[in-house]
């Protein structure tokens, strides 16, 4: 019986946690109504103001945080890089201890 649980247990969270993978850009490496394809340096310039265009984008269905229009892997690293930049990596977290005389 416990089993049988732990397994039902296991089969839904392997379902929940699949169910919430990302699928494919289909928009990827397809210009967008201006012509262009979003590299790793539009990526860079959306992951640093994506705090304030995530704010934005709760109030205004026009604004999105992350450009569908992409080339891949550079525009993610650039929006990765950004995204870094602006929000921080948690180093001031882990700061020194002083060291006692």
């Amino acid at each position: 019986m416990l089993r049988r649980i732990v397994g039902m247990v296991l089969l839904l969270s392997v379902s929940l946690l699949l169910s919430c993978a990302a699928g494919p850009n289909e928009l990827r490496q397809t210009p967008d109504e201006t012509g262009e394809v979003a590299g790793f340096w539009l990526g860079l310039w959306q992951g640093i103001i994506l705090p304030f265009a995530f704010i934005v984008s709760l109030f205004n269905d026009g604004v999105s945080v992350y450009d569908a229009h992409n080339n891949g892997h550079l525009y993610d690293l650039g929006f990765v890089l950004g995204a870094m930049l602006i929000l921080g990596s948690g180093g001031k977290s882990t700061r020194r201890r002083k060291q006692k005389d």
